[in-house]
């Protein structure tokens, strides 16, 4: 009876210290203690601090981060302010109806006297979906997404992003798919930079972004 006593007040002390950890996180972030070890929040669910861009675009609605675009000429992106190198970002993304065009920049910068941001992009949307795209750079496909990502994508909720960036490779999952694993070629590409949103030019979209949270990695992680 002993031995089940402590048995039981170590699971109690497991589940009170994931309890505390979880209540500890910033409102709207979904932090897990057990799955999420070692990762910090991008967003505090409340409002747009640690980030900058267009707010007539971009807002916070019910703890997301909401890109709502009437139909705008050019490419708009809510960014990071500080820059990062070697990291696994982690996200939900929703386009709404499962239309339009979106992404996550990252290891990217602002593009002087434009709205454009350059750099690599973990693609979202029409044909583009799990692709690694280089924005307002090599402005290219650089690796294909799999057809085996229809087998999970759900295109009008919820999906799962995986961005993963050490040293010059890459790797993309949606929904725990693999979408793209590559490795740069070009040692003269920048290897840091800041992480961004985007909402497309073009007709009328609404992308919304939530539980966004990023592990800083050293940069011979495997």
């Amino acid at each position: 009876m002993k031995g089940c006593r402590r048995r039981t007040l170590g699971v109690w002390a497991v589940a009170i210290g994931a309890a505390v950890l979880w209540t500890m996180a910033p409102s709207g972030c979904r932090l897990s203690a057990l799955e999420d070890d070692g990762f910090v929040p991008l967003f505090d669910g409340q409002t747009l601090d640690g980030w900058e861009g267009d707010q007539t675009l971009w807002k916070v609605v019910d703890r997301e981060i909401v890109g709502d675009s009437p139909g705008i000429p050019h490419n708009q992106f809510l960014a990071t302010r500080k820059s990062y190198g070697n990291f696994e970002l982690k996200l939900e993304f929703r386009l709404a109806a499962g239309r339009g065009n979106s992404g996550v920049q990252f290891r990217s910068k602002r593009v002087p006297d434009s709205s454009e941001v350059a750099g690599y992009q973990a693609d979202i949307g029409e044909q583009y979906w799990g692709c690694l795209y280089d924005e307002s750079r090599r402005n290219k496909i650089l690796a294909q997404a799999p057809a085996k990502l229809a087998d999970v994508l759900k295109k009008e909720d919820w999906n799962s992003y995986t961005i993963r960036a050490v040293g010059p490779r890459i790797t993309l999952a949606i929904n725990g798919v693999t979408t793209v694993d590559y490795t740069e070629a070009d040692s003269g590409i920048s290897r840091t930079g800041r992480i961004a949103l985007q909402v497309h030019s073009g007709p009328p979209l609404r992308v919304a972004f939530r539980n966004i949270r990023i592990r800083e990695l050293p940069p011979d992680a495997q």
